[in-house]
């Protein structure tokens, strides 16, 4: 007799599809996806920021300080209305202000290296909130996007490569070692019962920074009992009411976390990668609609500005040509119209993905935007081939260690490699890969990552 799967070969067995979908929850949980992408997001975002709060150091107080036009009042009576969330509310005094000021930039050098990440990514949080909701007229759309990012990043084990914890985690065997972790846990910890015990925090807001305080103390105990030879001792003499060891409850405590953490960075890359493709489609919709866009001459009239012209000749000779702003105009809604269904064709969407980084990098250029165009363009690196990052991670390594091509320790005391091995016999190499640093694991903890970060 004929089988039903045979009359119908394109209707999958129900086993198949039973097994596909184990399959596919055992990745989404078993693994943090997307590391070298979280890492660029990761650098991309604190690095804009921080070169953000570099260039306007000199008028941070006609930006966000005591100085700026809309005054200190104003701000407490718009964050009372509508529950947005900054520390530069719990003072008034300029010393409150440099302080806050110095911890945000603080805060996002140490993420752009990774240190401690889920801690410097919490208070890289705060300061971004913080800065943005103080005086919220002196945005533009490369300060939300860098909002919006900043807590999402919160959620993602963004620094298991290009970090200092997942060097730390390879030379020590784990990113939450040493004592720094829990110095900073602690005065965190103090930060956040000032703010409880004083009010300054809503409910929401409470509890959102209480778990991701919480979350490392689990981690860092969870850590601490399934390293090797860790308490073995009593462990073996200790048990539970069923006889079961207590280092084997430990590890299935830190499988746990890590299930939890891995889905909690996978929903955040998720939610970034929505998030861009739903800033692109928005905004070709919304230019399709406009009269200018149809036309093909809206980049006309800002080239025309003499506030968006850093380079006035340059922009004069484009403005020039009514081809070259048609071309460019209708090339721009088509870019982002077709964006978002281009992800499941992964050569036209690397593409598309390059035309709008230079998209950006044009507009950096001619419109004198550099922030908004640096914000934008580390969004779009979600989307960047994990083999193109691997190779560029790759490339800046031979470049910023020459001679040094191998992660193999040096056999000779020249500055090249010794033309024999150290035991006798004969040398054979293994095969060469262009792969990076493999994907460490240098912060799990739930929300806010392992006690040392």
């Amino acid at each position: 007799m004929e089988r039903r799967e045979d009359r119908h070969p394109d209707v999958l067995p129900g086993a198949a599809v039973v097994d596909r979908v184990r399959r596919a929850l055992a990745k989404v949980t078993g693994q943090a996806l997307g590391p070298y992408q979280s890492a660029v997001v990761r650098i991309g975002f604190a690095g804009t920021w921080l070169f953000f709060l570099l260039c306007e150091f000199p008028d941070r107080h006609q930006l966000y300080g005591p100085d700026g036009p809309w005054s200190w009042r104003l701000a407490e009576r718009l964050v009372a209305s509508n529950d947005a969330f900054t520390v530069l509310l719990w003072s008034s005094s300029a010393f409150w202000f440099e302080l806050v000021y110095a911890v945000a930039l603080l805060a996002s050098a140490l993420l752009v290296l990774g240190w401690r990440t889920r801690a410097t990514s919490v208070v890289f949080m705060v300061g971004v909130l913080s800065l943005q909701n103080r005086s919220v007229f002196m945005g533009d759309g490369g300060d939300n996007v860098i909002h919006l990012m900043a807590v999402y990043l919160v959620l993602t084990r963004c620094a298991q490569v290009w970090s200092l914890d997942a060097r730390r985690a390879r030379r020590r065997g784990s990113a939450s070692a040493g004592a720094a972790g829990p110095v900073l846990w602690g005065v965190l910890g103090a930060v956040l019962a000032y703010g409880a015990v004083t009010g300054r925090f809503g409910a929401g807001w409470l509890a959102a920074f209480a778990a991701l305080w919480a979350g490392p103390a689990l981690w860092w105990a969870a850590d601490r009992h399934e390293r090797p030879g860790a308490g073995r001792g009593e462990h073996e003499r200790s048990g539970g009411a069923d006889g079961e060891p207590a280092a084997r409850r430990a590890g299935e405590g830190r499988a746990f976390l890590d299930v939890l953490a891995n889905l909690l960075h996978n929903a955040g890359m998720l939610v970034i990668m929505a998030e861009v493709c739903l800033i692109y489609a928005t905004a070709g919709w919304y230019k399709i609609q406009g009269s200018r866009w149809q036309d093909g001459t809206a980049l006309y009239y800002p080239l025309r500005l003499d506030y968006f012209a850093p380079w006035p000749e340059l922009s004069d000779v484009l403005a020039g040509s009514g081809v070259l702003v048609m071309l460019l105009s209708y090339g721009t809604v088509a870019v982002q119209v077709a964006f978002p269904f281009t992800l499941f064709n992964r050569r036209v969407k690397n593409v598309l993905l390059a035309l709008m980084m230079l998209e950006h990098a044009g507009i950096a250029v001619l419109l004198g935007l550099p922030f908004f165009s640096m914000a934008m363009i580390a969004a779009d690196a979600v989307f960047l081939p994990t083999g193109f990052l691997v190779w560029a991670g790759a490339t800046v390594a031979r470049t910023r260690l020459p001679g040094r091509l191998s992660p193999g320790p040096r056999t000779g005391p020249g500055p090249g490699p010794s033309p024999g091995p150290r035991t006798p016999g004969p040398r054979t190499p293994g095969p060469r890969t262009p792969a990076g640093p493999e994907p460490v694991e240098p912060d799990g903890a739930v929300g806010a990552g392992g006690a040392g970060s």
